[in-house]
């Protein structure tokens, strides 16, 4: 009995913490109420922290080491950013409901400029799109991830996770040649 007691003590406490803390941050003016379309203005949140990252990190990379991949079986960085690019463009277009982007598919032989090029644009693409998408449509099933059906809002997922994912590559790929990833940066860690 005395640990249903206790139990209750911790929730009740809890749950008034929880309320003081909630209501505090109610006062301030970005959350004074419900947020309208709140998986779309999320990825707008998530968008340029993705963009920075990323492209910084391509941009941190030497163009002689776009060949580079850690072991035999994984990737080079140049694969990894043509797949960014094509991942971008496909599911940003897919969770706006907006036609992909026409452009030139990306090679992994690509100069590193031209890659720097066309992952900036696959970003510009994704401001776009995702400015002009809400969340009446994520319901509708579309196809993703290698022609099956999903609902829309599993591409939302896809790209928010997958945005991290290859962020976390990249960042691998740039401190196994030593050099420090662009968020690395931004904390002003040193070597």
């Amino acid at each position: 009995m005395k640990h249903l007691v206790m139990i209750a003590c911790l929730f009740l406490f809890c749950s008034v913490a929880f309320a003081q803390g909630t209501s505090a941050t109610a006062k301030t003016p970005s959350t004074t109420g419900p947020t309208k379309d709140p998986v779309a203005s999320s990825l707008r949140m998530l968008l340029p922290r993705s963009q920075n990252n990323i492209v910084g990190a391509v941009e941190a990379m030497p163009a002689d080491k776009f060949s580079y991949k850690p072991t035999s079986e994984q990737m080079t960085f140049a694969h990894l950013v043509v797949h960014i690019i094509g991942s971008n463009n496909s599911l940003c277009a897919k969770v706006a409901d907006v036609p992909a982007p026409k452009v030139e598919e990306s090679k992994e032989s690509d100069p590193k400029d031209k890659l720097v090029e066309a992952v900036k644009a696959s970003y510009a693409f994704c401001n776009d799109a995702l400015s002009k998408m809400d969340d009446s449509k994520l319901g509708d099933s579309v196809e993703l991830f290698g022609g099956r059906q999903f609902p829309r809002a599993m591409g939302a997922l896809g790209l928010a996770s997958g945005w991290a994912d290859h962020y976390a590559t990249a960042a691998m790929y740039l401190r196994m040649n030593g050099i420090l990833p662009p968020s690395a940066q931004q904390q002003g860690s040193h070597h």
